[in-house]
């Protein structure tokens, strides 16, 4: 069963738009970095992201959203839980947000 990872970042005031391009571009980095630990090969099987161009007024904050998909739970669990890439780029981004929403699902499951 493959899951999607979607994934809101809203960025501390004052920060940069250098840093934000970088934390984006390390984001999507992730499907390339992410090496699955037995087959030691990238097992993001998508990573695709980008700014909020929404005019409805209902962000609350949020600018940019990254959507992943993995294989399988476990993957996603690794991924989140244990992945040493993923681990180095939560220590990059996490000073520089202010607040990170989350949310994972399967398409079609309710």
């Amino acid at each position: 069963m493959a899951v999607k990872h979607l994934v809101l970042f809203q960025f501390k005031s004052g920060v940069g738009a250098e840093a934000v391009k970088e934390a984006s571009s390390r984001m999507l980095g992730l499907k390339e970095g992410c090496l699955h630990p037995t087959s030691q090969k990238p097992y993001i099987i998508s990573m695709t992201g980008g700014k909020d161009n929404s005019h409805e007024g209902m962000q609350h904050g949020i600018t940019h959203a990254f959507v992943a998909e993995f294989e399988s739970v476990e993957d996603r669990d690794y991924y989140a839980n244990t992945d040493p890439f993923h681990d180095e780029f939560k220590k990059f981004v996490g000073p520089i947000v202010e607040k990170i929403v989350v949310v994972d699902f399967a398409e079609g499951e309710f």
